[in-house]
């Protein structure tokens, strides 16, 4: 089971880990309503290396992204205990500004994480990590559809 922890401490544990020359692989996100697409990135992300950070978007940061209204609609703390029960997520940051670009910068991991929806030359923080690796996403996962799908259902 994963664990939320400061970005201070997860500066610890990185230096402690490069030590032991483990793989460090980064992924971050929102994961509002966590979905199958979600669960299959982070189990490929995982298996890419030894130890999994996921830099989560605090509720602020998730407002600046521009979600929409009521976004988002779990909780920091509830999104972070949800994600840190995954087995394949070994640590859980969270940060408040709208990118992670001063985390990874600070962790400096070995392999950075995004889906394949972002060009190489749009991943933020990529100067900062040994190298840059894409995931295909899900076809027809999206928390921005699901919310969408549950709006209509309520609607009615």
């Amino acid at each position: 089971m994963g664990e939320l922890v400061s970005l201070k401490k997860a500066a610890l544990l990185r230096q402690s880990l490069k030590r032991q020359r483990k793989i460090v692989v980064f992924t971050n996100g929102v994961f509002d309503i966590l979905h199958a697409g979600h669960v299959q990135v982070l189990e490929r992300a995982k298996k890419m290396g030894d130890v999994l950070i996921l830099g989560l978007n605090r509720d602020e940061s998730v407002r600046l992204l521009g979600k929409g209204p009521g976004r988002p609609l779990n909780r920091f703390k509830d999104r972070a205990r949800v994600l840190a029960a995954l087995s394949a997520v070994d640590y859980v940051v969270g940060f408040k500004e709208k990118t992670p670009e001063k985390t990874i910068r600070v962790l400096r991991p070995d392999i950075l994480v995004k889906g394949a929806d972002y060009s190489k030359d749009n991943i933020v923080g990529a100067p900062f990590a040994g190298k840059v690796a894409r995931i295909a996403l899900k076809k027809g996962y999206s928390t921005t559809a699901l919310v969408k799908k549950i709006q209509g259902l309520s609607a009615a």
